[in-house]
C-alpha cells in the first residue's frame, strides 16, 4: 500500500449526520473543498507531494463533480503557501499548531485561503464551507475552533467587506 492511499484511509469520513447535505445535493464548489480538505490531510499527515496527491484525488468517486478548478487552487495554493498560511493563523490559536488536528489545520488554511484569494466568494459564505467541512469531517467541536480563528482572520484579509456587513447588520461575529 502505498503512503497516499495510507493518509487517504486514515482521514476521518465524513458522517451520515441528519443535517448533513446530501452527497447528491452538494454544489460543486463544497465538492471541491472536500477533496481539497482530503487532499491537504494527505500534504500535512502522509507528507505527500501536491501533484501525486492530485492524481490520486482526481480518480477517487465524485470527483467528476467538483468543481476541478477550485480544486486546484485550494490543494496546490494552500500547499504552495502552507507557511504563510500558517503565519496568518498562528496568532488567531490559544495553543500551538502542532496541537491542532490536521483536519482543522487543513480547513483553516482553506478558508485563510479563500479569505485571501477567492474575492468571488463571500466571506461568510467561506466561514460557513469551513464550519460545515469541520462538522463533517473534524472533531466533535472542531468546527468552533475553526469558526473563531477565521471569524477573526476575516477582519483582517477582507476589511470592507466585513465592515460592510456589519454596517448593514448582517455579520454576526
Amino acid at each position: 500500500m502505498s503512503d497516499l492511499q495510507s493518509a487517504a484511509e486514515d482521514m476521518p469520513a465524513a458522517p451520515k449526520a441528519a443535517g448533513t447535505r446530501k452527497s447528491s445535493a452538494k454544489p460543486a464548489r463544497s465538492r471541491s473543498r472536500e477533496f481539497a480538505l482530503q487532499g491537504l490531510y494527505q500534504f500535512i499527515v502522509g507528507r505527500n507531494e501536491a501533484a501525486d496527491i492530485d492524481v490520486f484525488t482526481r480518480d477517487l468517486s465524485g470527483f467528476h463533480k467538483a468543481d476541478s478548478a477550485h480544486y486546484d487552487a485550494l490543494l496546490y495554493g494552500c500547499s504552495e503557501q502552507a507557511q504563510a498560511l500558517d503565519a496568518l493563523i498562528v496568532p488567531k490559536l490559544d495553543r500551538t499548531l502542532v496541537e491542532i488536528s490536521p483536519v482543522e489545520h487543513a480547513v483553516m488554511w482553506i478558508g485563510a485561503y479563500e479569505l485571501q484569494h477567492c474575492l468571488d466568494v463571500p466571506w461568510r459564505v467561506v466561514l460557513n464551507e469551513c464550519i460545515e467541512l469541520a462538522k463533517d469531517f473534524g472533531g466533535t467541536d472542531g468546527h468552533k475552533y475553526v469558526n473563531a480563528v477565521l471569524s477573526g482572520l476575516a477582519p483582517q484579509l477582507r476589511p470592507a467587506e466585513v465592515a460592510a456587513d456589519r454596517a448593514s447588520g448582517k455579520a454576526r461575529h
